[in-house]
């Protein structure tokens, strides 16, 4: 067989028609971590509302944040700074997190301004929770 040698020609598509869903294989580990993750963010939904005033700006939503916290962990990526690199290039943590493939990653200060609130409503310590009691054993 003989092959002809491509072209290494970069092509800047004007739009993009990416699914993410068709991206992650079907059995990729964070699929399974993923569904009980959401299982466990939607059990705290009132605690989340609790905690945003129903005025104002929208923000980014803790749901997205304690995703992307939990991708820092498993892929020990040290800083928000660096998280917030990776979540604007990889498919994967795009997916996982929740943000579009044209969404902009968000600026690394969200988490700083956002981690009071977590606090405040002690909401790090009860995501766990919730996701150690749905986790199977």
């Amino acid at each position: 067989m003989v092959c002809v040698r491509g072209g290494d020609n970069r092509t800047g598509e004007l739009f993009s028609y990416v699914d993410l869903e068709a991206r992650v294989r079907r059995d990729h580990p964070p699929r399974a971590i993923r569904t009980i993750v959401n299982e466990a963010l939607s059990a705290l939904e009132r605690e989340f509302a609790a905690l945003y005033s129903p005025i104002g700006r929208p923000s980014i939503p803790p749901e997205k944040l304690l995703r992307a916290m939990l991708l820092q962990t498993f892929y020990s990526i040290r800083s928000e700074r660096l998280l917030m690199e990776r979540l604007e290039y990889d498919l994967l943590f795009r997916w996982f997190v929740g943000v579009g493939v044209d969404d902009a990653a968000w600026d690394h200060s969200v988490f700083s301004k956002n981690r009071d609130r977590r606090l405040e409503g002690d909401i790090s310590a009860k995501f766990l929770v919730a996701l150690l009691a749905r986790s199977p054993r």
